[in-house]
């Protein structure tokens, strides 16, 4: 959804627990227009499709959020201020097909969101 307009993909690295992106944003993409003019900021919104994208490219599976422990949005991103920023995924498949998983959004020493919850892996 966000993919290849929002934001690409540089770099990323996977093992069986974890997925890790260097992503590119698009500070030219419509979203800034409304969010905000002349001052953009990346929407939390954004952020946790970003993450839910990611996690779905790892687990080669469609997710649903199912529950939010926490939600932590610590600095805007602006992204032409920062133009690429890197999210680590944590994850652990539990049972009933919930996957519980931790993230970090991130740029160098600046951590703009952290995420704790769980999803479900959408089987048809």
């Amino acid at each position: 959804m966000l993919e290849g307009s929002f934001y690409n993909i540089v770099q990323s690295e996977q093992t069986a627990s974890s997925f890790m992106a260097l992503l590119a944003l698009n500070a030219a993409h419509p979203v800034f227009d409304g969010h905000f003019p002349g001052q953009p900021v990346v929407p939390g919104v954004c952020m946790m499709q970003t993450i839910q994208e990611l996690l779905e490219k790892g687990l080669q599976s469609k997710v649903l959020l199912q529950k939010a422990t926490s939600m932590k949005f610590l600095v805007m991103i602006n992204p032409v201020v920062q133009p690429q920023v890197t999210v680590t995924l944590q994850y652990t498949l539990q049972e009933n097909n919930i996957v519980k998983v931790n993230a970090v959004i991130k740029s160098d020493s600046s951590i703009f969101m952290k995420f704790q919850g769980t999803f479900s892996l959408v089987t048809n």
